[in-house]
């Protein structure tokens, strides 16, 4: 029989209407959740793990790091033979490549919940849950990294990316696509996952601070940042990874008080490139931003503050960042 740790967090999966506010809140214990389940799960014994009850809009990057953790954890357990994170949609791909950075083991570990809450008519979760602890304890998942299941299919953490507010096939990959799916008790899988890397660290740093740009953006967010304790900041610029003059020229200042800067895009699919002058990307690189290459804005500050947890030097931090944008 195979062993498999289930770990709620709450979220939308783990939330029910409260009558008297009118609020929907995230209070179904690991047990409620455990129950739900309707399909048959022969040959697996499912133990539960409550780490936390709560929304993962509250969710922060200490909470994400000691969840990674516990997932080694668990793992480490010769008896397990994976584990299913059940969180909220809001940042689980956040704490899903939080995980893939830091989990050790090449044992399955699985991120889904829900967009219907647990009281719905037609609640989602038990579905998403049964077909998440299949792929856990199927040997093809091994090796995958960390993924994310929902909807029958299954992503990479590094790829996937929340699309839609409330439809139920709401996680995509984008133009490198979904890994597999899982068709009833059978796991099928397409395609195999290559930019990975795993970081043993005990610590992290979160104040990496996230910025977008938009026509006109002013340097104004760049420097507060920096001045107000930010370690390191990422950019979604635009395109290829431009900025606005006045950002190009802050970055440059910021980066000259050894404060990292690093370059993503606002663009939902490509990746970031150097070409421009005049203020443009050729300028940003030669003032020493960074260029995260298609990692997203969130997965390039997940990175950053692991990286910085490790005390990298500026050049490995420069590597390990290019590297894994691809």
């Amino acid at each position: 029989m195979r062993q498999i740790c289930l770990i709620t967090t709450g979220g939308t999966i783990a939330s029910k209407l409260e009558p008297s506010s009118g609020h929907v809140t995230s209070s179904v214990t690991g047990f409620e959740l455990r129950s739900m389940l309707h399909d048959p799960l022969d040959g697996f014994s499912i133990a539960t793990d409550e780490f936390c009850n709560v929304g993962s809009y509250a969710l922060d990057l200490p909470m994400a790091f000691r969840l990674a953790h516990r997932i080694n954890e668990r793992l480490a357990d010769p008896n397990c033979e994976g584990v299913v994170v059940t969180h909220g949609t809001d940042t689980m791909e956040e704490s899903a490549y939080m995980a893939d950075l830091l989990v050790q083991s090449d044992k399955p570990v699985v991120f889904t919940g829900a967009q219907h809450a647990f009281d719905e008519p037609n609640p989602d979760g038990p579905r998403n849950i049964t077909d998440s602890i299949r792929l856990a304890g199927s040997d093809e998942a091994r090796g995958l990294g960390v993924l994310i299941c929902f909807e029958q299919e299954f992503h990479a953490a590094r790829d996937v990316t929340k699309s839609h507010t409330s439809r139920v096939d709401t996680f995509i990959s984008g133009e490198h696509g979904k890994l597999g799916e899982v068709d009833g008790e059978r796991v099928i899988v397409h395609r195999k996952p290559v930019l990975r890397r795993t970081y043993q660290t005990t610590k992290i740093v979160p104040d990496v601070d996230l910025i977008k740009l938009s026509m006109g953006t002013t340097d104004r967010y760049l420097r507060f940042a920096a001045e107000n304790g930010a370690s390191a900041i990422v950019i979604e610029g635009f395109g290829r990874g431009n900025a606005t003059p006045s950002v190009t020229n802050a970055a440059a200042d910021v980066i000259k008080q050894g404060i990292p800067v690093i370059m993503t895009t606002r663009c939902q699919r490509g990746r970031v490139k150097p070409i421009y002058g005049n203020g443009g990307g050729k300028t940003l690189v030669e003032a020493g931003v960074i260029f995260a290459g298609d990692l997203s804005g969130p997965k390039a500050r997940i990175l950053t503050s692991i990286l910085l947890g490790l005390e990298v030097s500026k050049d490995r931090l420069c590597d390990e960042i290019e590297y894994l944008g691809g």
